[in-house]
């Protein structure tokens, strides 16, 4: 009986360090900015989109439409036991091009700039109307003409 107490009482106290130590918040950093040196290295109205992927890398993301910028993204994630994980810090590298091509502006965003965005949760109508494939299939049996093909 003495020898399980002098175990439980060696044992006990590891278990808690494990268990308090398997608590305790990780960080997870995500993405790429390049650090000031290099940015230096770029210069408004000079540098092309060629120049800038060679000197800094290529980007996290670039525009959708008229492909006119280059963005970095840089985040540090905050995850605590069972919560959900926070954003404890967030940096976007934005260069922006003008019609040719050649850098025109390059700036900065923190956590601080950002917006939270709604997205909206519509969802477009099927013009399928509850039938079933061999439904559709059967109905349209008498509609199909030779001259369609």
């Amino acid at each position: 009986m003495g020898n399980a107490i002098g175990k439980l009482r060696l044992v006990g106290p590891l278990v808690l360090v494990l268990a308090l130590g398997a608590c305790s918040a990780s960080f997870r950093s995500h993405g790429y900015v390049p650090p000031s040196d290099q940015l230096e290295e770029i210069v408004v109205g000079v540098d092309t989109r060629d120049s800038v992927a060679e000197t800094i890398g290529s980007p996290t993301s670039s525009s959708l439409v008229n492909d006119t910028g280059y963005y970095y993204v840089r985040q540090r994630v905050r995850s605590f036991a069972f919560t959900a994980p926070t954003v404890v810090d967030r940096e976007v590298l934005a260069i922006t091009f003008d019609q040719q091509g050649v850098v025109s502006n390059i700036e900065r965003f923190g956590l601080e700039d950002g917006r939270v965005v709604t997205l909206e949760r519509r969802v477009t109508e099927s013009s399928v109307v509850d039938r079933t494939f061999l439904r559709q299939l059967l109905g349209s049996l008498g509609r199909i003409r030779p001259s369609g093909f």
